[in-house]
């Protein structure tokens, strides 16, 4: 049976992602929480929602990213948050390359901390 392509939005978004995480060991992509997951290192960084918005996986002391535009706590359902470390940012705060740098940056610090993997920028 044939796959249903991504919406416009959700793969520019998946092609952009790609961009960023070019240099991460990307070890698979795949469906989960309803869009497209990057699992770097074997753990759940990014998934690329439908409307070209994410959800992250971050440390559990987000209070200060929660205050970003564009930022809430990530749902299961209607009522049902994820807790604390899952933060759902809308397509509006990721427009730009800057902007999905700025919220990349946390989930590959907490990635990197859970996984026992060094910086790649540290050489």
């Amino acid at each position: 049976m044939a796959r249903t392509p991504p919406p416009p939005a959700q793969q520019q978004f998946i092609d952009r992602l790609r961009e960023h995480l070019a240099d991460e060991p990307v070890t698979r992509e795949l469906s989960m929480f309803g869009g497209r997951c990057f699992m770097v290192a074997g753990k759940i960084l990014v998934s690329a929602d439908k409307d070209g918005g994410m959800l992250l996986r971050v440390a559990d002391d987000d209070d200060e990213l929660l205050r970003r535009p564009g930022a809430a706590r990530a749902e299961m359902g209607p009522g049902r948050d994820m807790g604390r470390g899952w933060i759902t940012v809308a397509a509006s705060a990721v427009q730009t390359d800057e902007g999905l740098a700025s919220w990349l940056e946390p989930a590959l610090a907490y990635n990197r901390a859970v996984t026992g993997r060094a910086d790649r920028r540290q050489g």
